[in-house]
């Protein structure tokens, strides 16, 4: 380790300093006719969870902080920070807090928009930057691109990834996957990787693993099935839960893999990413996306089991996923000293 620091990136279910969010508004990722409902979701996301943890919220103007102020339950905490971005997806751009030995510290990984599918989204790798900035925490940043929705950890050195993301020649083309790990490793503190497969069909990410298997406890993960073996997430998911359930912990012991069911096929010119997968798990409340499916309150009272210590809410999500993702993505934790 560079000068013999450590680092360590906290489990999401560790104490939260904040969480950051960016306040939707471009027309190209949700039409005027969602911008109410998924405006109506953020409002619910930023009440909810700031009961239990002040909620930064990244806003391009006074004008717009000023409007979203009056939307807001005013019962919690919430600042603003009025930095320009042009998309809502803060868990990709925005930095990744680690622990080490002097406190918290921002890595600021580069932002490509997930492969440059999207031109105009590049701006947001700046936008990250200024947003860690703002921290007055230490910023250390980094070459390699990796988008924090690509990755779980347990906090404990495990991590989670895909290698249809991570190893795609449109991320890090000139990285190994030894450079990949080691860079995790030095970083993030990522000591034992589990490679997935691939990703959820409609996830214009390349497999983002925050659609697919999560992190609960230091040994338990949840994993999305497809109970439909004619769907065409079936197989990939399959695999996935395959690799889980052999997967070994450090002192060589099995994960406790806990099955999700999926919910049934959203479209909008083609498949849309929904998930259960893409809960958030805030210090007093887990957010789960839900959307009017026959399996929402099945993997709420699931999620509620494993977290007994947490409201366990859900939010609708089916104006969100238009814009191809849903809480998760739209979420980045901030640890607390």
């Amino acid at each position: 380790m560079a000068g013999g620091m450590q680092y360590r990136m906290p489990a999401e279910w560790e104490r939260h300093e904040s969480t950051w969010i960016s306040w939707p508004k471009n027309p190209l990722t949700f039409s005027p006719e969602l911008m109410e409902s998924v405006e109506s979701a953020y409002v619910s996301v930023v009440d909810t969870l700031s009961e239990g943890e002040r909620v930064d919220i990244l806003v391009d103007d006074q004008t717009v902080e000023r409007r979203v102020s009056g939307m807001l339950s005013g019962r919690g905490s919430v600042a603003f920070h009025r930095i320009r971005t042009e998309d809502v997806w803060v868990r990709d751009y925005g930095p990744i807090f680690v622990r080490s030995a002097d406190g918290i510290v921002a890595t600021k990984w580069t932002f490509n928009a997930w492969g440059n599918k999207y031109d105009d989204l590049l701006p947001d790798d700046e936008a990250g930057r200024k947003m860690a900035a703002s921290t007055g925490l230490a910023v250390i940043e980094e070459e390699m691109v990796l988008e924090g929705g690509s990755i779980d950890v347990n906090g404990g050195g495990m991590m989670l990834t895909t290698e249809q993301c991570l190893l795609n020649s449109n991320r890090n083309p000139s990285l190994s996957r030894t450079q990949i790990e080691a860079k995790l490793k030095k970083r993030l503190g990522a000591e034992h990787i589990i490679w997935l497969k691939s990703g959820i069909e409609g996830d214009d990410t390349d497999g983002h693993v925050d659609d697919i298997a999560r992190f609960v406890s230091e040994d338990t993960v949840v994993c999305m099935v497809e109970e439909d073996g004619n769907d065409d997430n079936f197989a990939h998911l399959d695999e996935n839960l395959s690799l889980l359930r052999a997967a070994e912990t450090p002192s060589g012991g099995k994960l406790v893999v806990v099955p999700l069911p999926m919910p049934g096929s959203l479209e909008d010119g083609g498949r849309l990413p929904a998930s259960y997968a893409n809960f958030y798990i805030g210090n007093s409340a887990v957010l789960v996306p839900v959307f009017n499916d026959r399996n929402d309150d099945v993997v709420l009272e699931r999620l509620r089991s494993l977290f007994p210590g947490r409201k366990v809410a859900g939010i609708d999500c089916r104006a969100l996923v238009h814009g191809l993702g849903t809480i998760h993505c739209a979420t980045q934790q901030q640890p607390a000293l």
